[in-house]
């Protein structure tokens, strides 16, 4: 294994694990469970390979039809369903998950940790002779990860703190369908072989930046309203 290629590999998610670590400077998620989180997110790799495995086994539709399947069954269903498994059964119920920052920051280290993995599977083994997919994955794949994951985390917390029973179960369903809509998307533009559907590929990931951008802002912004609320109300 080529030591430099693993270091490639597993930068682009610990760059951002870190940074959003530094970002939530108001209530700062346990070193521990973030650790455990992140660590359970790559263990995830193993159960999502067998899934989509078997999940190819039935992709018997011709060309078009069948990289939709590939991007949102066999992809994008698959690795967000257990990505956001492993927020709901470590974090989601614990009573460190206390304000709606928390859903982001937890769904974001299980992804990172996902695709750490991932990335050293395409990276250092298998397309370990093409000099820029390490690039490549690092300014896109990557980063795509941790932009559903913002998605995945946005709606895991309305459901968590949302009062009206109704509401609940709509974020928690749009917790797993909407990174598996980003996600599939994402691949099936890049699988489908369409020149003409290539050219919105840089404006999508322009948009589901800004998009989940906002959402990372606003809950950051409500971590330090309360913050700040907190401190008031002890003075």
């Amino acid at each position: 294994m080529s030591t430099r290629l693993f270091i490639i590999a597993i930068t682009p998610a610990l760059v951002i694990t870190v940074g959003l670590y530094l970002s939530d400077r108001y209530d700062r998620e346990p070193l521990k469970l973030l650790l455990i989180t992140y660590i359970l997110g790559a263990l995830s790799v193993i159960p999502t390979i067998f899934v989509e495995e078997l999940l190819s086994v039935f992709n018997v539709f011709p060309g078009i039809l069948g990289a939709f399947y590939t991007a949102f069954i066999v992809a994008g269903f698959t690795e967000e369903y257990f990505k956001r498994l492993v927020v709901l059964k470590v974090a989601y119920k614990s009573k460190y998950f206390n304000e709606k920052l928390d859903g982001i920051v937890y769904a974001v280290f299980a992804s990172m940790g996902f695709a750490t993995i991932e990335n050293v599977i395409y990276v250092v083994y298998r397309y370990s002779n093409n000099p820029y997919i390490g690039l490549y994955r690092g300014i896109l794949s990557v980063p795509a990860h941790g932009v559903f994951a913002v998605t995945m985390g946005y709606y895991l917390s309305l459901a968590k703190f949302s009062t009206i029973e109704e509401r609940k179960r709509r974020a928690y369903r749009r917790s797993l369908y909407m990174p598996i809509i980003f996600h599939g998307i994402f691949d099936f533009i890049l699988m489908a072989n369409i020149p003409q559907l290539t050219i919105i590929f840089v404006p999508y990931v322009i948009y589901l930046w800004w998009l989940n951008e906002r959402k990372l802002s606003k809950y950051l912004y409500d971590s330090r309203s309360r913050f700040i609320g907190t401190r008031e109300k002890r003075k």
